[in-house]
């Protein structure tokens, strides 16, 4: 498992760094090229979201029909070019098109998707986890990085360094990443679009998603501004909010994924991390000084990177094989439109109204917010069962596609096996496997 996932967990966290690392300066710098409004400079913030969002369900879904890897190096690319344009702007519109570019290589559903193939049921908490974990670590360093190599080198050196990550990982995938297997889906009632468009808790899920983010990029709007423009800070002065930060949040990370993944506790967590949210935006709001503030952040970092390492698992645990790639790239798009909206909000209310008014707002929705996961339940647990198909009779499992005994059943035709995923209170492993054995 570990040689697959690896690489991929590389790749994702390595663009995401890419985008990452430009998010703590980037308000600051596009202020200054011209045409710059807040306006527009919050657009600029969260821009890529944007064509993010529109194109996560697409690359899913062509990912699904044609293949992960081909899908990925497209979106690499597109990411590719939008980086190389955003480099060389010198007014805000051609920044701004650089940023919708660079967005439009929307491969993280098809990365988390192309994880799931890979792994077996059983292995794929640990992976989905490794690889929120990386992306969790890709963003620490960004936000470290980002105000020092863009004070030292400017940020359009920042761009040119996420080019060639675009560029590097088409080689680590093609080089390093095994092809998935190839699997027959069943098509069944259970596996319909409305169960994927209407699944309550999915629906849950993607809201979570959309607010996660959402506060981030609005974080990343007002942080900088505030602290440069309050407080006095520089540019490069940045890093002594982004470090403690980061520290914290890295730090919150690993018990997060214990309580969640080991012990299952992926409610609790989720709430956790909302109650820091609320909290860090009115010490963000209300504070006097800059220790403040810098406290203020550094609770927000703990909040954010408490849900980092579990949101794509959790997601991933409610979608059928088949659909893997449609359900994480509508749970990436609602993310993606949060970015986008919290980036245009940030921009819009900075000058128009206060910032104390704004946070009490955020802290109410957080409270919404909280009670809604409360509703949700922890996924149950579900066993599966891999059985090799010149033992055990595929066809047979007609027998149980009008009820709730099995979750999905699909064959691995690389490996030549029946994998079944069952509830172990309706039925044992001993008992569906008499049923299925070739006479």
């Amino acid at each position: 498992m570990i040689k697959s996932i690896i690489p991929l967990s590389a790749i994702i966290s390595l663009r995401f760094f890419g985008l990452f690392i430009v998010l703590p300066v980037i308000s600051v710098y596009a202020m200054n090229l011209q045409g710059a409004t807040t306006s527009i400079v919050g657009i600029i913030v969260g821009g890529y979201a944007l064509t993010q969002m529109i194109f996560q369900v697409p690359f899913g879904i062509m990912s699904d029909k044609l293949g992960r890897k081909g899908t990925i190096i497209v979106g690499l690319i597109l990411f590719g070019l939008g980086s190389i344009l955003c480099s060389v702007s010198t007014d805000v519109l051609t920044l701004l098109l650089g940023r919708l570019m660079q967005g439009a290589g929307a491969i993280g559903a098809v990365v988390t998707a192309m994880i799931s193939d890979l792994v077996k049921e059983e292995q794929r908490p640990k992976a989905m986890a490794m690889m929120g974990g990386s992306i969790a670590m890709a963003f620490a360093f960004a936000m470290i990085l980002g105000p020092t190599l863009g004070s030292w080198l400017g940020v359009e050196s920042l761009f040119i360094i996420t080019a060639i990550i675009a560029f590097t990982s088409i080689v680590v995938l093609l080089k390093a990443v095994p092809n998935p297997p190839k699997i027959t889906h069943t098509y069944n009632k259970k596996g319909a679009v409305t169960s994927v468009l209407f699944n309550k808790n999915l629906i849950k899920m993607n809201i979570t998603n959309f607010l996660q983010k959402g506060f981030m990029t609005f974080a990343f709007m007002i942080i900088p501004m505030v602290l440069i423009n309050n407080y006095e800070w520089i540019m490069s002065d940045l890093w002594k909010v982004y470090l403690p930060a980061t520290i914290f949040g890295v730090i919150a990370m690993a018990p997060a994924a214990i309580l969640a993944e080991k012990k299952g506790k992926f409610k609790e967590v989720l709430i956790a991390g909302i109650i820091f949210f609320g909290i860090s935006y009115l010490i963000i709001g209300t504070s006097s000084s800059a220790t403040a503030f810098v406290i203020g952040v550094v609770l927000f970092f703990i909040g954010f990177n408490v849900h980092e390492p579990i949101m794509q698992s959790l997601a991933s645990k409610y979608a059928k094989v088949h659909q893997r790639g449609f359900v994480l790239g509508i749970f990436n798009s609602y993310g993606y439109f949060g970015t986008f909206l919290g980036g245009l909000l940030g921009g819009v209310f900075f000058e128009s109204v206060t910032l104390f008014d704004i946070v009490i707002a955020i802290a109410a929705i957080c409270v919404a917010w909280a009670i809604m996961i409360f509703t949700l339940p922890n996924p149950l647990k579900k066993q599966t069962a891999y059985l090799n198909l010149e033992q055990y009779d595929k066809s047979k499992m007609t027998e149980y596609d009008n009820n709730d005994i099995i979750d999905e059943w699909y064959v691995n035709d690389t490996e030549n096996l029946l994998i079944i995923k069952y509830d172990i209170e309706k039925i044992s492993e001993d008992t569906l496997k008499d049923s299925l054995k070739i006479a």
